[in-house]
């Protein structure tokens, strides 16, 4: 069943009465929400469990069965008792039967209790830290029954999914270190080039709230879907071609389930929002783990007890945060690039180390990542490019993150191990939706296909740039450049630079492109000032 227009208004009314209610904060105000639609689900998974557990004669307790020994006395039917049957935590019990203040102290006091105790019985706790902060009767009474009137439990994994990420969009900051929430027909693009297949493992080093985990999902279901079992999705104003996944057998859902997604994050927000995400799509067992890869280090103890796989990953999909800084004392000697403490080149350097040998990564990078001057920014490229198989570079239109950032951004591809012969250059002009301060308005035009069905056809492009008439006006917007042209340019990625240009062209370039250019290099010096004015305070001490 896709999301309905009915959905998508009761989402908003449920953001605007918090609004209203003054709940300004739509990162919290989504976190609240994951909790609020678990809680509802859980009852529903409860069920199921225990029917399960009668047809298969396999033991199994449900977690409403028992007594619950009250942490607030004033949550008390009477004065004397202090403990309530569990089965009063089912959603159909206190959610109905509640409101008020009444409402409020029960969940703020013993259904966050209830379920944080429930987490740290799984796998990974969801619930770790967890807090209510709707904490205005009115407003938490009526956001639980319009959350209740969504019915959840009649909707399907992919329904409740959409559902989620329409609130996910209502997100327009960025976090403290420049992350923020990637547009999903951009992360559709790169997982389209990218291809993760059954059996490979997929992590995400910087998750959010799982954008890339979950697309990857969709793209290994559609892969492996029957004509009868893909269906045509209005998503963002967008037709999308979604799969069941029917052709996968038990064994390859099962690793799916379990073996395949892999991620973590530094904000317990996100991990919240992710964990949510991804139980909402069919995906409750991914553990996204509260870390941050730059300041720490898994041996191969923890990793093996994490689960985590042991010689990399198959594929790497990122968005890492840009524009932060990370102390140098913290910074583990695994990421280190020189004395950097930029987190989009110690990102990087994690990523490429991640992969397993012939693993595949596509992340996105700020575009001064791909030209800056800095001994750290040579020193990173020149180990991409000769210790690696850079395959191409995506060059995005300036503006896609709006609202959160101006940012020019690109799309790194590579394979781990090898070198670099050449490298597939491919520009885009329009993704789809108007390039304006909130980029959520579809347009017609939209070079991401094209582009995407060139990098699949990138051997025979090779052998078409390499046989092209070079005095004719190049007009296509993809382009080559060989691994002796890159060394020449001290290894400067920038797709610009290569593109093939009349004299009139070089003349007169692009005035968008070369303020985008000077927004980096910008950047780049504004790091670079960070770091002297660093060391110089290192020196006075």
């Amino acid at each position: 069943m896709p999301l309905t227009p009915d959905m998508r208004r009761s989402i908003d009314q449920i953001r605007d009465y918090l609004y209203g209610g003054g709940y300004p904060d739509p990162v919290t105000n989504a976190e609240q929400l994951s909790f609020l639609f678990f809680f509802y689900l859980v009852e529903g998974i409860d069920a199921e469990n225990v029917l399960k557990s009668k047809v298969l004669k396999t033991p199994y307790e449900s977690m409403f069965a028992g007594e619950w020994m009250l942490k607030n006395p004033l949550n008390a039917p009477s004065p004397d008792q202090k403990t309530i049957p569990r089965d009063r935590f089912r959603w159909s019990i206190w959610a109905k039967g509640l409101s008020g203040e009444g409402l409020v102290r029960f969940v703020r006091d013993e259904v966050f209790a209830f379920f944080s105790e429930l987490g740290e019985q799984a796998a990974h706790n969801f619930m770790n830290g967890a807090r209510l902060t709707i904490d205005e009767p009115t407003v938490l009474t009526q956001v639980i029954n319009l959350v209740d009137n969504l019915r959840l439990d009649q909707s399907d994994s992919d329904t409740k999914g959409d559902l989620f990420e329409h609130v996910l969009k209502q997100i327009k900051q960025a976090g403290e270190l420049g992350q923020f929430r990637t547009p999903r027909h951009i992360i559709r693009a790169i997982v389209e080039i990218i291809d993760p297949k059954i059996g490979e493992t997929i992590y995400d080093p910087a998750a959010g709230t799982a954008g890339f985990l979950v697309m990857a999902y969709n793209h290994i279901r559609l892969a492996n879907s029957s004509p009868g079992a893909i269906q045509e999705v209005e998503f963002d104003g967008k037709m999308q071609r979604r799969g069941l996944g029917d052709k996968l057998s038990v064994s390859q859902v099962s690793a799916l389930q379990t073996a395949t997604f892999f991620g973590n994050d530094v904000d317990p927000k996100m991990v919240r929002l992710a964990t949510m995400n991804l139980t909402l799509r069919g995906l409750p067992n991914v553990r996204i783990l509260l870390r941050n890869v730059l300041t720490t280090t898994l041996d191969l103890d923890k990793r093996a007890e994490l689960q985590l796989p042991a010689e990399g990953y198959h594929v790497v999909l990122a968005n890492p945060p840009f524009s932060g800084r990370v102390d140098k004392d913290r910074i583990v000697d695994d990421v280190k690039v020189g004395t950097s403490t930029a987190t989009e080149l110690l990102f990087l350097k994690y990523m490429m180390d991640s992969l397993r040998p012939g693993g595949r990564c596509g992340v996105i990078v700020p575009e001064g990542v791909l030209f800056g001057s800095t001994t750290a920014h040579k020193e990173l490229r020149r180990q991409l490019i000769e210790n690696n198989r850079v395959e191409a570079v995506l060059s995005l239109p300036g503006g896609i993150f709006q609202p959160y950032s101006g940012v020019k951004t690109s799309v790194l591809i590579f394979s781990k191990g090898g070198n670099t012969e050449k490298v597939l250059f491919l520009h885009a002009d329009n993704d789809g939706y108007k390039l304006d301060a909130n980029h959520d308005t579809p347009i017609e035009q939209d070079d991401l296909p094209e582009l995407v069905a060139a990098y699949r056809n990138k051997d025979q492009l090779w052998n078409d740039w390499q046989t092209r008439d070079a005095e004719k006006i190049w007009t296509t917007q993809w382009w080559f450049a060989d691994a002796a042209t890159l060394r020449a340019n001290e290894f400067n990625l920038s797709a610009g630079r290569y593109r093939p240009m009349s004299q009139a062209a070089v003349e007169h370039r692009d005035p968008q492109e070369l303020l985008d250019e000077l927004a980096a290099i910008e950047t780049e010096i504004v790091e670079e000032v960070e770091a002297l004015r660093a060391s110089l305070a290192e020196q006075a001490v």
